[in-house]
Formats: C-alpha cells, sequence, structure tokens
C-alpha cells in the first residue's frame, strides 16, 4: 500500500493504526452495532495514542501533519470492516474538530483543543437540517446576538455523534442574505440544546447519529467561532478535508471487499469447481481492483495538492463523486460472488454493502458533487 506520495512516517502511522484495529476494534465492534455508538475508553485510547492530533498544533499535543498524513489515517482506519467506527473517528478528527483548528482563538483552543485532541471532548458538526442537506445555505437556524450572548434557534439533522458528543460546532443565519451564516461552539448541558431523536440508519449502525434542538440556546458572545458573518466559507472548506476523508473510506471499503471476495471464491466450489473458475467472474474483479488503484492514486494526487496550497475544489468534487459511486459498483459486485451468504447479517460483506451506500449521499451527494465540478469549466 506505498504510494509515491508517502514516506517512512506515514507507513508507521499506517501500521500503528492497523495494530491499533486488531487490538481494540475488530474483536468488539459487533457488539458496538448493537448498542449504537462505540464505547468512550475506546476513543479515550486513540487520544492517548496521538491518533486525534495529527492536523493540530503541537502546543495542543498535536502532530502538525499534513493532508497526505491525514489522508494515510483514514486510509488506515478504512481497513476496518465497520463503518460506525471509523465514520465516529473521522467526525471528530476530520469534521467537527477542524473548525476549532481552523478559526479558533487562542482562548478557545486553550480551553478545549488539547481535550479534544486526547479524546476527554469528542466533537460533532450541525450543519445540516431537515431541509438543507448538501444545500448548505439553505439552513434555516437562526443566531442573534443579545447583548454579551448569541441567542440559538433551529433544528439539526443526521448529526453523527449527535447523541454522545460533547462538543458542538453549530452553523446559523446571522443575517439576511443567503450566504450570512457562523459558526459557534455549544457544549452538552447547554440550556435549551438536547438530542432531539436518536436516529436509526440502514449502516453505520455502531455511529450514533441524531436530531438536535436548539430552543432559545443562549451562549456567551466568546463563543462564536472565527468571524461574524463567514460562517459559509469555513464550511465550504472543510468540506475538503471531510471529501477526501469519505474518499478515503469508499477507497478502503473497496480494497477489503475485494480481499474477502478473493478468498472466498478461492475457496467456494460451485458446479464441481472453484468459483475462482469462473473466467467472468475472474474478469470483474480484476476490474474492480484496477478501477479502485486508479482512484486510490487520484486520491493522493488530490492531498499532495493540498498540501502545496493548490485550490482543488474542483478536483476533491470529482473525488467524491467518483469515489462514492465506485464504492457502491465494487462493493456489491463482491456481495454478488458471495451468493446466499453475502445476505446474512452476520458476514463482513453484507456489513459492507449496508455501510457502502451512504457513502454516495453524504457529505455531498454525488449530484451536487458534478454540479460543483461542472460549474468550474
Amino acid at each position: 500500500m506505498t504510494s509515491i506520495y508517502t514516506n517512512a512516517d506515514h507507513e508507521l502511522l499506517r501500521d500503528q493504526v492497523a495494530k491499533f484495529i486488531a487490538r481494540e476494534v475488530e474483536p468488539h465492534a459487533a457488539a458496538w452495532e448493537e448498542q449504537g455508538f462505540v464505547p468512550r475508553d475506546v476513543l479515550r485510547r486513540m487520544g492517548q495514542a496521538g491518533l486525534f492530533g495529527l492536523m493540530y498544533e503541537s502546543a495542543y499535543g498535536g502532530a502538525e501533519g499534513d493532508a497526505l498524513t491525514n489522508l494515510v489515517f483514514a486510509e488506515a482506519l478504512s481497513q476496518s470492516t465497520f463503518a460506525g467506527f471509523i465514520i465516529t473517528v473521522l467526525v471528530h478528527t476530520d469534521m467537527a474538530s477542524p473548525h476549532l483548528h481552523h478559526a479558533g482563538s487562542a482562548a478557545q483552543k486553550e480551553k478545549y483543543l488539547r481535550r479534544v485532541i486526547a479524546g476527554e471532548l469528542i466533537t460533532a458538526v450541525g450543519i445540516t437540517e431537515p431541509g438543507a442537506g448538501s444545500d448548505v445555505a439553505g439552513i434555516r437556524t437562526t443566531a442573534r446576538r443579545e447583548g454579551d450572548q448569541w441567542v440559538l434557534n433551529g433544528t439539526k439533522m443526521f448529526i453523527t455523534n449527535g447523541v454522545h458528543a460533547d462538543l458542538y460546532f453549530i452553523a446559523a443565519k446571522t443575517g439576511g442574505g443567503k450566504r450570512d451564516m457562523s459558526m459557534y461552539i455549544v457544549e452538552k448541558g447547554t440550556a435549551g440544546f438536547s438530542v432531539g431523536r436518536a436516529l436509526k440508519k440502514t449502516g453505520w449502525l455502531s455511529s450514533d447519529t441524531a436530531e438536535l434542538i436548539l430552543d432559545n440556546v443562549r451562549i456567551p458572545a466568546g463563543n462564536l467561532l472565527g468571524e461574524e458573518g463567514k460562517g459559509f466559507y469555513s464550511v465550504m472548506k472543510n468540506f475538503q478535508t471531510e471529501r477526501i476523508a469519505l474518499a478515503a473510506m469508499a477507497v478502503g471499503h473497496c480494497r477489503r471487499a475485494l480481499e474477502l471476495t478473493l478468498d472466498y471464491v478461492r475457496q467456494r466450489e460451485a458446479f464441481g469447481a472453484k468459483l475462482w473458475e469462473q473466467q467472468t467472474i475472474r474478469q470483474r474483479l480484476s476490474m474492480a481492483d484496477a478501477k479502485n488503484r486508479a482512484a486510490r492514486q487520484f486520491m493522493y494526487h488530490c492531498a499532495w495538492r493540498v498540501t502545496q496550497g493548490h485550490d482543488i475544489v474542483q478536483e476533491v468534487s470529482m473525488l467524491k463523486a467518483l469515489t462514492g459511486e465506485l464504492v457502491n459498483e465494487v462493493v456489491q459486485t463482491c456481495q454478488q460472488f458471495h451468493g446466499g451468504m453475502g445476505y446474512i447479517r452476520e458476514t463482513a460483506i453484507e456489513r459492507l454493502w449496508r455501510d457502502a451506500r451512504v457513502l454516495a449521499i453524504g457529505g455531498g451527494a454525488t449530484e451536487v458533487m458534478l454540479e460543483e465540478v461542472a460549474k468550474r469549466y
């Protein structure tokens, strides 16, 4: 799995994550699927291992890595067949806490960031609403200034880590313009802030997902994150990190599905021969692997471009659309070759099939991504 874009430190990180997954995740994660969330002590151990602050300042316990380091981490995580665990971690590291890293004041970072990196505080980001998913500018949650406080009202939907997070970064409208929004820090337990309901999903079962209610939530003026009215641009900036991480999930799922399937078809017999002896099966798996390897190289190229300071919105939008569709194609092909066993809930391939579906939806649906590509030609 080495790449022209990675170095020895990256490969050590990959090995560290693989060992953590083998020791702490795979033996226990089936139980997490039943309970609907990843235990806090597991996340704390990841923080203690230095895996939650790879791109953050060393002053707060971070490793000051770059986009390639982050990608190696996300891809290594995605060798687990339990995507609920993976997304629980990646929301914390790549989708929520980066808002604090990028826009937080020195005082805000001093108060929160060290504990976020240590896994003592788990984070979530509240952008999506019942009527606004990929259309971020369509949110209706509002924030108004009253003296030395902000008052937030609205509803957030499909919020990963929404039930069990400690710290939430909430997007709210602060003006009449379509893009007039700001980001705010809201702590669990703040009066008026509650989980409306925990949502039951088809996949990602060990990831808690929630509807959040903000009913006259009053927070200190100092909980404004970044500049007032600039939240839309903060969200758009962070989408690039988020979408590369989701691409890594997709590529990782493809690889695991192919590994599982190659093992299976070499052992399973039908009509007096191994399935591997069927030419069509060999060729379809070969093509699936070729497509995934090509997507992986594009993914690493995108992360490398980030390290060089390039504007890569078009390329990352392409990547998200490509990998979100590819993972569904590849995993379904692999599931088909498992026959009836591919439809049994206890099997890893069935879990990958369920978990893959959302990767063409979450973080920017395929159709929205392709529009982002097209308008930049």
